[in-house]
This record gives C-alpha cells, sequence and structure tokens, in this order.
C-alpha cells in the first residue's frame, strides 16, 4: 500500500487540546482531499456517530492558541465558525462517514500515526520513571558518600585534644 502523506506530516497536525491528542477538521479534509464543509456535512449527516469524546467544536479561545501555534492555520482567524477537533476515535469514525478509496488509505495512515504517538509518549513515561528512580538512588548514594568522607577527613585531622601521648618526654 503507498503512502500517499509522510507521517511527519500527519504528526505535525495533531494537537494536544483539552487533554486529548486531535486533528482539526480543515486539516483533515485537506488530508483526505475533500473540503472542509463537505467533511463537516457528512459529520452533520451522522452526528450520531461523533459523541463529545470523539468530536467537539474549539472555544474561540482554543482557536486563537491554535493558530499562534500552527501558521497554516491563520485563515480560521476570520471565520465566523469554530473548528472541529477529531480524537483518535474520531478519526477513526470519520472512515466511515467518508467512503472514497483516498479517505480509507489516508485513515489508515493517520491512524498507524496515532498508535505510534501512543507508544512514543508510553515509552516516555517509562523512561521518565526510569530516570526519577535513578536520581532518587543517586541522592541517596550522595549521601552515603558524604558520610564516608566525613570519616575519612576524622581519621586524616585527629582531635589533638583527647589523645595521650606514649612514649618518653624528654626534658621534663
Amino acid at each position: 500500500m503507498p503512502n500517499l502523506i509522510p507521517a511527519e506530516t500527519i504528526e505535525q497536525r495533531i494537537f494536544l487540546i483539552r487533554g486529548h491528542r486531535v486533528m482539526i477538521d480543515r486539516h483533515l479534509a485537506e488530508l483526505y482531499g475533500v473540503t472542509t464543509m463537505a467533511l463537516n456535512q457528512a459529520v452533520k449527516r451522522n452526528r450520531e456517530r461523533f459523541p463529545e469524546d470523539f468530536m467537539f467544536r474549539l472555544t474561540k479561545a482554543e482557536r486563537d492558541e491554535l493558530i499562534t501555534i500552527c501558521d497554516n492555520l491563520r485563515p480560521l482567524k476570520f471565520s465566523p465558525a469554530l473548528p472541529n477537533a477529531f480524537t483518535e476515535n474520531g478519526v477513526a469514525m470519520l472512515s466511515s462517514v467518508l467512503r472514497s478509496k483516498r479517505a480509507i488509505l489516508v485513515n489508515i495512515q493517520v491512524m498507524r500515526t496515532f498508535t505510534r504517538l501512543r507508544q512514543l509518549i508510553s515509552t516516555h513515561k517509562e523512561l521518565a520513571r526510569k530516570i526519577e528512580s535513578l536520581e532518587r538512588s543517586i541522592k541517596s548514594h550522595d549521601h552515603q558518600i558524604e558520610a564516608i568522607f566525613e570519616a575519612i577527613r576524622g581519621l586524616m585531622n585527629p582531635s589533638e585534644s583527647g589523645r595521650k601521648i606514649i612514649g618518653f618526654r624528654h626534658g621534663s
């Protein structure tokens, strides 16, 4: 199966909004080769397939923040309509609404990209846990090493006051 779109292109169009990794309707329409209006009309005709956890409309503040992050979304600044954001499940559901061959192929690539990102995030979380564990271990060792150095310093500079001199004293 040919890769219609590089994975990097898809990754750059996935945003974290409201704690969900989402893609914006405009970007999905570009990838599927349809207009944003056609995509949103297909969604409206099948609204029951897109509950709130599959798709949600951005607020003005979210739209404005997104425009500052992504240059190619600047035209949205002057649009009266707020864009829709599709979660991974929403993108999967789009394949049942948009039935063109290209939509199916693109959807497969998008789903693979979401899966890869999820795996990367999982790997990063595991690495973060391991690093945190190492840091705790190092801090514990730092205290132990410091105690060893204190003991060595104590042996190198014994206090003169508490020590009895053994042997002959000359001249007393």
